[in-house]
């Protein structure tokens, strides 16, 4: 069966009801991929199996660079953001968006870029406003917005904040979403038609191009950006430049103050400190890891034991490797007063 458009779903709390009556109406010959982001964060997670239960449609969790197979529901797993490109799954443990992660926003996003006019964003139960801009994403690719009734919600913070900010095309409870996705799927509800480029990528024949692939990692992975300000290095509060004659000077906004070789000074203790935490802590994991290890094969619990011996040689591994990062040299400009015989000075 051809993937000929791709539903994603958000939800947050009261969405696990929400979805189970959504789920159980699908047909096994949906010609759709289904993506769900719920808000689980790092905790482990029954989801697929409720889901799978509740309807004639598998339901797994997502694996990275796994294929999107129409017909199967795939969930984003504790602690990984879900994104699609075309044709295919990613998972990232990027930063996290509106205080969560799986967050819907991702999601969303990235299947609007991948997917255009064919992707069907749907926004279920939940607080707040997560996944209202990726609404907004899908609907000015051309994709379909669905939205679950507010009345028909446990909680509709999350409708409420999509009704009122996105030209949303459909509102309905969920008990009538089933049929609808049905006929949006199968092309029997009225909707923009796609391009031939977006028929070509929903279809998997068209790979993701290194736009996409940017995009992907844009929406759901760590970005470094211009910051907007630096940064206290005593407060962490914003900090606004100055100078005194030709000195530049950093204050923040409750009084700490630094001259530039000041600042720079400041701002590498603070990096070697963050650094020596992380080793430190990396450190006990391996630590913490073996002896979890041992412990399970006292008990002879071979699988197990060899799991926490896979995580302390991956601990190890990285710490390894901050450590040697930690060992090189830096760069210190600030304290090179050789520079001032270039201007005549000293």
């Amino acid at each position: 069966m051809e993937l000929g458009s791709i539903v994603v779903i958000g939800a947050s709390a009261g969405g696990v009801e929400a979805i189970l009556e959504l789920v159980a109406g699908l047909p096994r010959d949906l010609p759709a991929a289904v993506c769900i982001a719920l808000h689980i964060g790092a905790r482990p997670s029954t989801a697929p199996e409720l889901f799978g239960r509740a309807g004639r449609l598998p339901a797994v969790f997502a694996t990275d660079g796994a294929p999107l197979v129409p017909g199967r529901i795939h969930v984003a797993p504790p602690d990984h953001h879900l994104l699609v490109a075309p044709g295919r799954l990613h998972l990232s443990r990027g930063p996290q968006e509106n205080r969560t992660r799986p967050a819907v926003d991702p999601l969303f996003r990235t299947a609007a870029e991948a997917y255009g006019p064919a992707a069907i964003g749907v926004i279920l139960s939940g607080l707040l406003s997560d996944g209202t801009a990726g609404l907004s994403a899908i609907k000015g690719r051309g994709g379909t917005t669905v939205v679950q009734d507010p009345r028909d919600a446990l909680y509709p913070g999350m409708p409420n904040s999509a009704l009122a900010h996105v030209a949303v095309d459909h509102c309905l409870p969920v008990s009538g979403m089933a049929g609808l996705l049905v006929r949006l799927t199968k092309g029997q509800e009225v909707g923009p038609p796609p391009s031939a480029v977006t028929s070509a990528r929903a279809k998997g024949t068209v790979p993701p191009t290194a736009t996409a692939r940017e995009t992907i990692r844009m929406d759901g992975e760590y970005e470094l950006n211009q910051p907007v300000a630096l940064c206290c290095p005593i407060c962490g509060g914003a900090m606004k430049e100055s100078s005194v004659d030709s000195l530049p000077y950093y204050s923040c906004h409750i009084g700490h103050r630094f001259a530039a070789e000041n600042m720079d000074a400041a701002q590498f203790d603070m990096l070697e400190q963050a650094m020596s935490v992380a080793l430190r802590t990396l450190n006990e994991r391996t630590a913490l890891c073996e002896r979890m290890a041992t412990a399970a094969e006292a008990k002879h619990q071979t699988l197990t034991a060899r799991r926490w011996r896979d995580a302390a040689r991956e601990a190890g591994e990285r710490a390894e490797t901050l450590r040697r990062f930690l060992e090189q040299d830096w760069i210190r400009p600030a304290s090179n007063a050789e520079d001032r015989n270039e201007t005549g000075e000293g």
